[in-house]
Formats: structure tokens, sequence, C-alpha cells
């Protein structure tokens, strides 16, 4: 069954082509989704940061939606996922919402709320309000809870359950113990999304498990699961061109399909570290040998764009 859709998806993207041949007309250029990408401001008067925190702490010092979009633009990436930053910002999803208003069709945007805060009413209410802003998804973590309490909260339950209803991606930030519990809450609310992070952060310790690639790869038989396959310089060997993650990406890229996988940079986290924005891009641009076109484009642009652009 793998074989046979992967064979129409290559027939399919050879057959794309054939009209721009016969016609003697330029191909498209290349638009891509980035998936993830965190944005802020060093006018903390207009933005302000969460307590304890000034603009001291801010790594970079500034980094805005037009910073972004002068990185991004030249590599064609056209449309980028916002990431509400948990640290600098906490619940304040102002400055992603403003960037969406301000860039229309751009931007999209994963925010975070509190969950404990106020009823199951109050938190879906957020939910949608937030929706009308450009929100498309919402990131949840762990935080100092346990594997089998973090998902538990009332509050949680009716996040999983208000994006369900509303077309809402629940996006995990975990580490590879959490996805057990990420499965039941799958089974529990089949009609909601989820988006887990940079592949659970398996191999965030320099080591990538072939336990913690069977817990991620076992979210596949929900079907709407999907992975960001983000975040290189992170993970591995940390070091471009980040080829000693290709077998992850394969071994993933078999179980989801390419139609649940997207990419994305963590800009500007990977910047911080000494990569670059175009390493990120090139892995899977031009890194992939066990890819056609077809699966290049979900990968880049029609998974994210189906996710978290599409209304």
């Amino acid at each position: 069954m793998q074989t046979s859709r992967r064979n129409f998806l290559k027939t399919t993207s050879v057959l794309s082509l054939a009209p721009a041949v016969v016609l003697g007309t330029a191909p498209k250029p290349a638009s891509y989704v980035d998936a993830h990408s965190h944005i802020w401001s060093a006018d903390v008067k207009r933005w302000p940061l969460a307590e304890g925190l000034t603009v001291k702490d801010l790594k970079p010092k500034s980094f805005t939606d037009k910073e972004l979009l002068k990185l991004c633009t030249p590599l064609s990436v056209r449309r980028v996922v916002l990431i509400q930053h948990n640290v600098y910002h906490k619940f304040d999803n102002s400055y992603i919402t403003h960037a969406i208003k301000q860039n229309p069709g751009t931007f999209s945007g994963v925010a975070v709320i509190d969950h404990t805060q106020g009823t199951a009413a109050d938190v879906a209410r957020r939910m949608v309000t937030l929706k009308a802003q450009g929100i498309r998804g919402f990131r949840i973590l762990p935080r100092k809870d346990t594997p089998e309490k973090w998902l538990q909260h009332e509050g949680m339950q009716t996040m999983w359950r208000t994006a369900g209803a509303n077309g809402l991606a629940v996006c995990p930030l975990i580490n590879p113990q959490f996805l057990p519990s990420v499965s039941a809450m799958c089974e529990k609310f089949p009609d909601t999304r989820v988006v887990i992070d940079h592949f659970a952060r398996i191999g965030v310790d320099g080591q990538v498990r072939q336990a913690d690639l069977n817990a991620l790869c076992a979210l596949a038989k929900h079907k709407h699961t999907f992975v960001k396959i983000s975040a290189y310089y992170a993970l591995g060997k940390k070091k471009p061109p980040y080829t000693d993650l290709l077998p992850m990406i394969k071994r993933v890229l078999d179980a989801f399909g390419p139609e649940r996988l997207m990419w994305g940079s963590d800009c500007p986290y990977q910047i911080r570290q000494g990569h670059s924005y175009e390493a990120s891009l090139r892995l899977i641009s031009q890194g992939l040998d066990f890819v056609s076109k077809g699966d290049r484009d979900w990968l880049l642009t029609r998974t994210a764009d189906k996710i978290f652009f599409t209304r």
C-alpha cells in the first residue's frame, strides 16, 4: 500500500510538469512555508516581556517579523508559522497576532494559553478568540508535570476538544517519554489535529534511539497526527549539513508519508547557535535523495499550508 501510494505521487509530480515543458513556459518559482519560527521585539514597552525579564535577556536582542522576512524571503520562503515564545512573552500572544494582521497571508500563528486559568468555557473562548486573530494552533508543554499527569487537567482536555471542533492544531513540545500520553489523547480526541514539534526532540542529547523513533512512528496510526521535521541544529551531531539525521527523517517519512510532515527552521535559534537558516532549508530542498519532487512539495509547502493556512 505504501509503495503504491508513493509511486502514484511520483507519477503525478512528473505529469504536473508536462504542460510547462510542452508550452515552453518558465516554471513557477519555489514558494516554501516555514512551519516554525519565533519573533520578538526589543520594544518591550509596547510588547512587555514576562515578569522578571528585561531586554538584556533577549538573544538576539531583536528578531522582528521584518527581520525574519528579510532573512527568509530571498530563499523563497514566503509564508511562516509564528510560534509564540513561551519564555519571553508567556501567554501574551499580542506580538504574533499583530504581525499576522500586518502581513495578510504571510503569517499564521501557534499561540500559548494558560489552560489552568478560568473555567473550561473560558479556555474555549480564548482559543476561539485567538482563531479569529489568525491563530491556527496551540503549543502545549508538560512543564513540571509527569507523563502520566500533564494532559489530565480539565483545561487541557478542553483544549483538545475545542481544537478538534474548530479545525485547530494541538502542538506538543515534548521529549520522547511523553509520546505515549499524546497517543492516548489522540485515541480520546480522534478529530483533533496534532502537530509534534521537532521530532519530539529525539536526538537532543546526541543519540537517536530506536525506541524513541518507534514511539514517534507509532503515532502514525492516528490519521490527524503530523510531525515537524525541524530544529536540526539541536539534534544528533548538531552539525551542518545534518546528514546524520537522514535515517531518522526517512524512518518518519516512511511511517507518516510526506503529506503529514512539514519542514520548520526554529529560527532564530539555529542562528544563535552559529548555524544558518539556509542550511536548514537545504537539507530538505536538496539533501534528500529518497524523495520525489511531489514528496518535497509536501514537506516544504503543502502540509504546512494545509494545516496552518487553509481557512
